[in-house]
């Protein structure tokens, strides 16, 4: 059987620790840059754990079992 790929389009997106858990960027933060509060953009900053839910599949396309 093949290898698995890695999706790059989900390399991009999530990143994983040294303890093995996922993190992601926030949404909606990028076109906030121009118009919208400062105090929303840094609100928005930094990574957040992935919802355990889509766990699972995230490591699935980043090809790690």
């Amino acid at each position: 059987m093949p290898k698995m790929k890695t999706s790059k389009t989900a390399a991009k997106r999530f990143r994983k620790t040294g303890t093995g858990k996922l993190r992601r960027e926030q949404a909606m933060r990028q076109h906030l840059f121009e118009k919208k509060a400062s105090t929303r953009t840094r609100r928005l900053e930094g990574d957040v754990a992935v919802h355990p839910a889509d766990a699972k599949k995230i490591k699935r396309l980043l090809a790690e079992r």
